[in-house]
C-alpha cells in the first residue's frame, strides 16, 4: 500500500473511507501538525494512485493495512486513526496489533457494516445557502448526499479534499470489496477484553450514512474512550464542525502522551 509521511515524531496512521483517498484525511492533518506526530495516510485498495490488490473482503483490506504498518513501522509503538469505513479498519488494526497500539480513533467510524442494520437519524439539512447549491453543478447531488452544513465553506472543502478522490476511485475493486463490506468478527467481540489506550470516537448527530447509536453501544469496551456527538454534523463532521473536531483530536494525542500502560 502507498502511504504518505508527513511530519515527524511518533507514528499515527491515518485510513480514509470508502470510496474516497487519501485527500479526505487532510484537513486532519492540518489540525494536529503543530504536535509531535509523523502521520502516515495510506491509500487504500480503490484509490486511484493505490498499489495493485486483490482485495476482495474488509477483512483482505484490514489484513494488507496490517502487513503495511508492520513494513513501514517495524516494531514502533504507533496509534490508528480512521474514517467511516477506516474506521472499522482502524478498530480491527488495533485490535490485532493492540500491543503496540498507543491510541485509537475513528471519526464518523461504521460500526455496523450492514446498511439496513443501522439506527440512522433521517436526512437533514440544517444549514443551506441556495446560492453554493445553485453553483454546485454536478457536484450538488454528491455534496447533497455527505452534508447537512451546506454553506460555501463546507463546499470549498468537499471540491478539495472529496470530490476528486470520489471521481478516481476505481469502481470495480470498490464492487468486490462491497460483496463482502464487513469484518467476519467485531474486533471487540474477537478480543473482549478492553481496550484500555485512549480512544476518540466521533460521530455527527445528524449523520445519516452510520449514525452513532451502535457506536455508542461498545463504550463500555473503551474505559479511555471520548465519546462525541456533535450536532449539526452529518457523515463528513470534520469538514462541517473542524474547530472541535480539531480540539478533540488534540486532546485524544495529549492523552497518549501521559496514559499509563
Amino acid at each position: 500500500m502507498i502511504i504518505h509521511s508527513r511530519g515527524v515524531g511518533r507514528p499515527l496512521v491515518l485510513l480514509h473511507g470508502f470510496g474516497v483517498d487519501h485527500r479526505v484525511m487532510v484537513p486532519l492533518e492540518g489540525m494536529i501538525e503543530s504536535m509531535p506526530w509523523r502521520r502516515l495516510s495510506v491509500e487504500l485498495p480503490w484509490a486511484e494512485k493505490a498499489s495493485p490488490s486483490t482485495a476482495a473482503s474488509a477483512l483482505d483490506v484490514a489484513t494488507e493495512v496490517i502487513g503495511a504498518v508492520q513494513y513501514h513501522i517495524g516494531d514502533e509503538p504507533f496509534a490508528i486513526l480512521g474514517q467511516s469505513f477506516g474506521g472499522m479498519i482502524a478498530r480491527h488494526v488495533a485490535h490485532e496489533l493492540r500491543d503496540r497500539v498507543l491510541g485509537l480513533a475513528t471519526i464518523a467510524g461504521v460500526v455496523e457494516a450492514r446498511h439496513s442494520h443501522r439506527t440512522v437519524p433521517p436526512r437533514a439539512a440544517l444549514v443551506v445557502d441556495e446560492a453554493v447549491l445553485e453553483r454546485a453543478g454536478d457536484a450538488r447531488e454528491g455534496f447533497v448526499e455527505e452534508h447537512v452544513v451546506q454553506t460555501a465553506e463546507t463546499f470549498a472543502a468537499f471540491v478539495e479534499y472529496v470530490l476528486p478522490g470520489a471521481r478516481g476511485s476505481d469502481h470495480e475493486v470498490m464492487e468486490r470489496i462491497a460483496s463482502d463490506y464487513g469484518l467476519p468478527v467485531d474486533p471487540e467481540i474477537g478480543h473482549p477484553e478492553p481496550f484500555l489506550a485512549p480512544s476518540l470516537h466521533l460521530f455527527g448527530r445528524q449523520d445519516d450514512v452510520v449514525g452513532f447509536e451502535d457506536g455508542w453501544r461498545l463504550r463500555d469496551h473503551y474505559p479511555r474512550g471520548t465519546y462525541a456527538v456533535l450536532d449539526t454534523a452529518g457523515h463528513s463532521v470534520h469538514l462541517e464542525r473542524p474547530e472541535l473536531t480539531g480540539a478533540l483530536l488534540r486532546d485524544w494525542l495529549t492523552r497518549m502522551g501521559t496514559a499509563v500502560r
